[in-house]
């Protein structure tokens, strides 16, 4: 299983989910787990994936979400698991 933490933020606006979600499936992308709020207005959302199924290498799947990110006007980052288990720590 290749494990990826997903994040993404900015304002609330209708369709968020549904975009991101949506680039996953049609990427064969698996959502394992998910946790979004909405703060005084403000969008967050955590998942967790597994990429295991996808084609695509990890850094076109990063860049192409950070693009997604840009048009639909929140900011979505794209990390390891490992990495994000790191950064954690320090």
């Amino acid at each position: 299983m290749k494990k990826t933490i997903i994040t993404v933020v900015g304002e609330d606006t209708v369709g968020i989910i549904a975009k991101v979600c949506t680039y996953l499936a049609d990427n064969q992308i698996n959502i394992l787990d998910i946790s979004q709020t909405i703060v005084q207005g403000y969008f967050n959302m955590m998942m967790i994936t597994d990429m295991e199924k996808t084609q695509k290498q990890f850094s076109d799947i990063a860049d192409e979400l950070e693009e997604l990110g840009k048009n639909i006007g929140v900011i979505i980052k794209c990390q390891r698991e490992d990495i994000f288990k790191s950064m954690q720590r320090i």
